[in-house]
């Protein structure tokens, strides 16, 4: 039974705040994607895989656009899917699974989605690891399903003028977290670690991530592209850019 969570809402909403200060347009990226689900629907309710989902960000949003979504929450962090638990409630069906292994298909309560969407978090893995994961995912898609992918994906025709924004959001995240204005991703670790009910979850994200996530691996757009075609997707684009990140939509 997942722990009481006194308001999983407090907690949400200092998790947007705290990805905000990262992502300031987070909310446009997120419109991005569920617009692209929407294409894909002919005005039928999607079952949606919220893949590598956290707190449940991408669900609450797909649940607030398609009240009648079927939602399925997937991701290894325990105190991140206490959070996405207590909001969801029965809202959503809740998995803890590995995305570094391919076994983590067989804990979907699902064979075919209308839709995979993820947000922020697949740089954690290494390339060759991401690569087949794109394999995996068309194979959980139904036919004319669409996975859809938001990170930082650098625009390889502007290397200079990328480094030169990403400098500038820095300084600005910077600014704000000198100020008090907005959580930086440790401080917010810390208060959740000093809750009653996340403490002992967020020791277990810690024996499961020792060392923090793997290295952080940002390539440009172009290589997501390729290894959506080689996976075998019938089409591959960008659906989204804000300076330094996009949108990648691929349609099985």
């Amino acid at each position: 039974m997942s722990p009481y969570i006194v308001d999983p809402w407090a907690w949400q909403e200092s998790w947007d705040r705290q990805q905000e200060a990262y992502l300031p347009d987070r909310e446009h990226r997120f419109t991005a994607m569920l617009d692209t689900v929407d294409a894909v629907l002919d005005g039928r309710p999607p079952r949606v895989l919220d893949l590598a989902g956290g707190t449940g960000s991408i669900s609450l949003r797909t649940l607030a656009r398609f009240p009648a979504a079927e939602t399925t929450v997937v991701d290894l962090d325990p105190a991140l899917l206490a959070i996405a638990g207590a909001s969801l409630a029965e809202r959503a069906t809740i998995i803890t699974a590995d995305l570094g292994t391919p076994e983590w298909r067989s804990t979907l309560p699902h064979q075919e989605y209308d839709a995979v969407l993820t947000a922020t978090a697949l740089h954690w893995l290494p390339a060759d690891r991401l690569g087949q994961l794109y394999a995996e995912l068309r194979d959980v898609l139904r036919p004319g399903g669409v996975f859809v992918n938001a990170d930082h994906m650098p625009d390889d025709t502007l290397p200079e003028l990328t480094k030169r924004l990403m400098d500038r959001a820095r300084d600005r995240r910077n600014a704000r977290y000198a100020a008090g204005s907005m959580l930086s991703w440790s401080d917010w670790w810390e208060r959740a670690g000093a809750d009653p009910a996340l403490a002992p979850l967020v020791a277990q994200r810690h024996e499961i991530y020792p060392t923090g996530h793997s290295p952080e691996w940002n390539p440009p757009v172009s290589w997501h592209l390729a290894a959506l075609t080689a996976a075998g997707f019938s089409e591959v684009g960008t659906v989204w850019r804000g300076g330094p990140d996009a949108v990648v939509a691929a349609v099985r």
